[in-house]
């Protein structure tokens, strides 16, 4: 409430500075002499609620009040209802419920607030409800049960939420009368407004917390029907879990699978809700915490930074609290290794040195991913964390955990120079000496099985390819493989001696065109039988430079470009298989409607040979309407013939969705502009 001016003049010092020149200039028992000037015709609004907001200040920073004062200034105060003036209204309603406390006979504004509460105005009725009922006392409440009564049910979100707060407090002392209004909470909590129903569940626990069977029943009937508040839901998941602790951890009730539902709910704060009731539950088994601890490991890559921070201190809860759960406690502590500072890595990983060997491969990989990326972060601390992944290296473990930390090895290695030595000892010799590593690599041709006998030839291969001085050494290796047993070390044997016998380079280039593209093309070819051979010129180049580039980071080995992206998500739409491959994507999408409208529309144009596809990404943003079956319609236009549409199924409040128009391009250049329109049922 500003009654002192403009908005614009009032800014972060300025309100401070006011009020400090109130503290110099103005006492309250000054302040309720200034008050007379509410017995003045006409009324002066501005002053009035000047007046007001001093007193008001001063009563909360702790002045005293006399009870004589208060009562005057209380009984001068009631002449102001005569204003129509909303600001001066709203500070009567402050006023009344900071001085009911301290001035006598304050129910004489019973009837103007009574009068406001069923008034036409609903920004009065609110507050009119708040205040009315912090002067009611239990002797009077029951003349005003009516009022608020139709006030709990009122169809406008303010007035129900104020009704029912104020319900809420005044439970406390009236309880009796208050329990008489279960039936109109419960049509309240039917309500659509996420505050409404609520603040109608918290009234409906308050009056039957003190009854099990009750507080059951109202679980069951509202976890069955479905909640629209998330705050309904955070509500009802702390009512469950303190009922599962009372009922000495039994996890075989429909509460904890109500609980455990509502970690699949799309509001994050429901999410967390219930994974931290979960966590928090006494003697929780392993397999019970593993759905709460990937919602919380999902929370840690929130946008919000709230949220993550909330997720790491319950991860670091279950590593502290479970340690049996050795699944979670790894999930934790690379949670932390990925958000720790430097200081705290050698303590971090001495913790998952001492349960390494009792995990699986799936979340040592998990493990690895992280000491990766805190390699990057903190380059000086490679030392430490290279001899953990070469003594992990050297452990029992599956192929997939292998390669995942000999592409961490690799990874660090070309992001820091002066991890290189380190790492190249325990994977391929680019160094200075690379001959002393050729002893190790053919040791592996001779002794192990015949997966990684052809691995140590290509290794081999390599080798000569890109050391001149080496070449005559490795064809004489080669040469040995070619009479192995098996036919893959045989005909790698052969195809690189032969390669590296005529000189050619090819080894040291490796592909040029992207992987991705690569894959779709050839899959394409094997659906379409055609007699002639297939031509690697279709395929895209790749984007990502050949040559070694140590200053760039790229975040991904292998991350396939927008374009391939979008070959991948059209590909998989069965009305576009046919098209061929995709030429050209608009570099960004258009936008076809203001952001202020109520169906934000962007559009992106994918060229193919012969036809169009307009891809359309559509936001609803009203939040009382779901759109179904939403396409955006083409107006017919020259050099443009509509094939089809592909709809959205369904467009929900602030959740995008895609909708697709397929062109057939003429042989000429269209000139004429696009009209679209926007359809739904």
């Amino acid at each position: 409430v500003t009654p002192w001016g403009d908005k614009s003049e009032i800014g972060s010092g300025s309100l401070l500075r006011f009020f400090r020149g109130v503290l110099v200039s103005a006492s309250l028992s000054v302040l309720c002499f200034q008050a007379r000037v509410f017995n003045e015709t006409p009324i002066n609004p501005r002053k009035c609620a000047h007046i007001l907001t001093k007193i008001l200040y001063l009563i909360n920073q702790g002045e005293h009040l006399g009870v004589m004062e208060a009562t005057e200034s209380f009984f001068a105060m009631t002449k102001l209802f005569q204003s129509n003036d909303p600001t001066l209204r709203r500070m009567c309603y402050l006023t009344i419920k900071e001085m009911s406390s301290i001035a006598e006979d304050v129910i004489i504004v019973t009837s103007s607030l009574t009068k406001d509460m069923t008034g036409k105005d609903d920004n009065y009725r609110g507050p009119a409800v708040r205040a009315l009922c912090q002067i009611t006392d239990s002797t009077m409440l029951q003349a005003i049960e009516r009022y608020m009564k139709q006030a709990i049910v009122d169809k406008v979100p303010s007035v129900s939420s104020s009704a029912l707060v104020s319900s809420l407090h005044l439970l406390k002392t009236s309880y009796d009368v208050v329990k008489r209004w279960v039936n109109e909470a419960q049509e309240a909590a039917s309500s659509d407004n996420i505050m409404v129903q609520y603040h109608a569940l918290g009234l409906l626990y308050h009056v039957r917390k003190n009854d099990r069977l009750a507080v059951n029943k109202m679980l069951s009937k509202f976890t069955r029907h479905g909640l629209k508040s998330p705050f309904a839901y955070c509500m009802m998941i702390r009512v469950a879990s303190k009922l599962l602790e009372e009922e000495a951890g039994s996890r075989d009730s429909p509460l904890f699978d109500f609980i455990e539902s509502c970690l699949r709910n799309k509001h994050e704060m429901v999410v967390y809700e219930a994974a931290s009731a979960i966590v928090n539950l006494p003697n929780c088994t392993a397999k019970e915490l593993a759905p709460a601890v990937s919602g919380k490991c999902g929370a840690c890559s929130s946008a919000e930074g709230q949220l993550r921070y909330a997720a790491v201190r319950t991860l670091n809860k279950v590593a502290m609290k479970h340690p049996s759960a050795v699944t979670a406690s790894t999930l934790a502590i690379t949670t932390l290794l990925k958000t720790g500072s430097e200081s705290s890595i050698d303590r971090l990983m001495k913790q998952i040195s001492s349960f390494m060997s009792e995990i699986s491969d799936e979340f040592k990989v998990v493990v690895v991913q992280a000491i990766n990326a805190l390699c990057q972060k903190y380059p000086r601390k490679h030392a430490v964390l290279m001899n953990f992944l070469f003594t992990m290296l050297r452990e029992e473990g599956g192929f997939e955990y292998k390669r995942a930390i000999v592409d961490c090895i690799i990874s660090i290695i070309e992001e820091n120079s002066e991890s290189k030595e380190t790492g190249l000892s325990h994977l391929w010799p680019k160094t200075n000496n690379p001959s002393k590593y050729i002893r190790f690599i053919y040791n592996r041709v001779v002794l192990e099985h015949e997966e990684v006998r052809a691995g140590a030839v290509s290794a081999l291969a390599k080798f000569g390819a890109q050391n001149e001085e080496m070449l005559p050494s490795i064809l004489v290796l080669l040469k040995r493989c070619v009479m192995d047993d098996d036919n893959e070390v045989r005909d790698r044997a052969t195809f690189y001696l032969n390669v590296l016998e005529q000189k050619q380079k090819a080894l040291n280039a490796g592909l040029t065109v992207s992987i991705p593209g690569l894959e779709r093309a050839l899959h394409q070819y094997t659906l379409e039988p055609s007699e002639k051979p297939f031509d690697l010129k279709s395929v895209p180049l790749a984007t990502a430079p050949i040559v070694e580039q140590r200053a760039v980071k790229q975040p991904e080995k292998v991350a396939a470009t927008r374009q391939e992206i979008f070959q991948e998500q059209l590909g998989a739409i069965p009305e576009f298989r046919g098209l061929g491959p995709l030429f050209k994507s608009s570099p960004e999408p258009v936008a076809l409607t203001e952001l202020e409208t109520e169906y934000v529309v962007r559009c992106t144009k994918h060229t193919f040979v012969s036809h169009m596809v307009f891809q359309f990404d559509c936001t609803n943003t009203l939040n009382d309407q779901i759109l179904e079956n939403v396409t955006v319609q083409m107006e017919p236009t020259e050099g443009y013939e509509v094939i089809g549409y592909v709809p959205a199924k369904s467009l929900v409040y602030n959740q995008p969705g895609t909708c697709y128009t397929l062109v057939a391009l003429s042989e000429e250049d269209p000139t004429a502009g696009k009209q679209f329109v926007l359809c739904f049922s």
